[in-house]
C-alpha cells in the first residue's frame, strides 16, 4: 500500500518538476523565472523526502534539507537583485 502512494507520488511530483521547468524556461518575465526556480527546488525537496520514504535511508532527507538552505539562500539573493541591482549593500 505504500509503495503504491509513494509511486503515484513520484509520479506527480516529477510531473510537477516537468512544469516547473518549462516555466523556467518559457517564463514571460525575470520574476515568473525566479517562482519557477522556487517551486523547482521544493519540488527537488519533495522527491528527496519521497526517495528518502521509498528506501528507507536519511541520507536523502540530509540532501533535502540542504538543498531546502541553498535555495532559499538563492531566492533571497536573486530577489534582491531584482529589486536593487545589487546584492550586497
Amino acid at each position: 500500500m505504500l509503495e503504491t502512494a509513494l509511486f503515484i507520488g513520484f509520479a506527480m511530483v516529477s510531473i510537477a518538476i516537468f512544469l516547473s521547468f518549462l516555466r523556467l524556461i518559457k517564463g514571460p518575465d525575470v520574476p515568473d523565472r525566479i517562482l519557477a526556480l522556487d517551486t523547482l527546488y521544493i519540488n527537488s525537496i519533495a522527491l528527496l523526502v519521497l526517495l528518502g520514504l521509498y528506501f528507507q535511508s536519511a541520507l536523502y532527507f540530509e540532501a533535502a534539507l540542504l538543498i531546502a538552505v541553498m535555495g532559499f539562500v538563492g531566492t533571497i539573493g536573486l530577489s534582491k537583485y531584482l529589486l536593487r541591482g545589487d546584492i550586497m549593500e
